[in-house]
């Protein structure tokens, strides 16, 4: 069990670090476009409905509820709060859901690396009680009774942490990584939102 546990835990860790890698990738591809100048309507006729990256899919989610609601119509009717309220909320969900996804997995590894040294003592406890029970069998104490039991014990250990520590390293430094691209697409929705604001403002 404790095997299967830290492959499937490097797998995770494999698909994470690569993922993560791409996603902060495809910021600063999209940062790179937005503050180039280019209109903004151009990027996202560019960008097309369903883009790369969760910088870009908030932008998207944003532009589409600007179209719905900042049109020429929606200015003239005096809405300018509940359309820039509208497209806050529209950001918030989409940023929401993407950080849900990019989080699939995690919950694995710090149950991992929570239980995988329980599971290991256990797996100790156990060796220890086989080796007791060898010696009360056979009435001797030499080597040869209880060092498979020992055996046992420290094999169970060595499996508990070779699953247990890298769960736990990864966990904490995709925990870093992710709040860390979290707010750097919150702040982008923050500067988003700010400037279609402005936009409602000018007219």
């Amino acid at each position: 069990m404790l095997i299967v546990a830290s492959i499937w835990s490097w797998s995770i860790i494999i698909e994470k670090i690569r993922s993560l890698r791409y996603q902060n990738m495809l910021a600063d591809e999209f940062e790179d476009m937005f503050w180039s100048g280019e209109h903004i309507d151009r990027i996202y006729d560019r960008l097309g409905s369903e883009p790369e990256g969760i910088m870009s899919r908030v932008f998207v989610a944003a532009m589409r509820e600007w179209r719905r609601g900042g049109t020429k119509m929606g200015r003239m009717s005096g809405q300018f709060q509940s359309i820039a309220q509208r497209i806050e909320r529209s950001m918030g969900v989409a940023m929401s859901r993407e950080m849900t996804l990019m989080e699939k997995g995690m919950t694995f590894l710090a149950s991992v690396g929570s239980v995988a040294p329980f599971v290991g003592l256990f797996g100790t406890v156990w060796g220890i009680m086989n080796s007791f029970q060898s010696i009360a069998q056979s009435k001797n104490t030499s080597l040869a009774v209880v060092a498979p039991g020992i055996a046992e014990a420290l094999f169970a250990t060595a499996l508990g942490l070779v699953a247990a520590i890298p769960a736990v390293v990864a966990y904490n430094r995709f925990s870093s990584q992710m709040d860390g691209l979290a707010a750097r697409v919150d702040s982008f929705s923050s500067e988003f939102s700010t400037m279609l604001s402005r936009q409602l403002d000018e007219g």
